[in-house]
């Protein structure tokens, strides 16, 4: 059994390592004043990662002013983390603004087009609910025609994946964007941070806390696997 009783102490020494990543910050950043536990978990898309979800719409100005924070938190963000955005579906306007969204990602131009329809709204004053305003952007940024814009923009696949996202908005509870969300388990927003900046320090502090948890459950299984190895071994 002195493979198992090694196993154990591994365990404990890798698990009071990660702990010391972001135990300092644990009396900072509290469940119910800093950021909300939610009650019944959402499965993350990919699993073996940190899931951490941006719920946002185009039409909200606090999240056009986040989106440039989001960006510059992007480019230092580890490789075991899997960030997402999810356009909110909380009226007709939205859901218009969400297919763009989705139209986007299936034409493969999002990196393309995110920031102008972004600045086409708030700073244009664009009506981009108005697909023939919304196809003379796709084309002029991205080079989509207007007939694929069209043709993509009410195709099943837009629709699906916009329904998809009213779906996750609800399991996520959420009331107001921008709302950020981690591993499907931890949901902050700005009110509750105190800030949109500081969101994100929260939101980092919530990833360590997730890959702190996930180690833990690594080392788990594999103190079982020793365990039912040395029994198979003793039989």
């Amino acid at each position: 059994m002195s493979g198992l009783k090694t196993s154990k102490r591994m365990r404990a020494l890798l698990l009071s390592l990660a702990f010391c990543m972001w135990g300092a910050q644990a009396q900072v950043f509290e469940a119910g004043e800093h950021y909300e536990v939610l009650p019944i978990p959402v499965k993350p898309v990919v699993e073996g990662k940190v899931e951490v979800v941006e719920v946002f719409s185009y039409g909200c100005i606090h999240c056009f002013s986040f989106d440039p924070l989001i960006e510059g938190w992007l480019g230092a963000i580890p490789d075991d983390v899997r960030f997402e955005r999810l356009p909110a579906i909380f009226s007709q306007d939205w859901a218009l603004l969400a297919q763009l969204y989705y139209t986007a990602e299936v034409l493969d131009v999002l990196g393309k087009v995110h920031t102008p329809i972004f600045n086409g709204i708030h700073v244009d004053r664009l009506d981009l609910r108005d697909p023939n305003v919304a196809a003379e952007l796709f084309e002029r940024e991205a080079g989509i025609s207007k007939d694929q814009f069209l043709e993509v923009s009410n195709s099943f696949s837009v629709r699906s994946r916009s329904q998809q996202a009213m779906g996750r908005t609800r399991a996520y509870r959420i009331t107001g964007v921008p709302t950020m969300v981690v591993a499907g388990k931890y949901r902050v927003d700005g009110r509750m941070a105190g800030s949109n900046g500081k969101m994100l320090e929260i939101v980092d502090f919530l990833v360590e806390k997730e890959r702190s948890a996930q180690l833990g459950d690594q080392l788990d299984n594999k103190t079982d696997e020793v365990a039912a190895d040395e029994q198979a071994a003793e039989q």
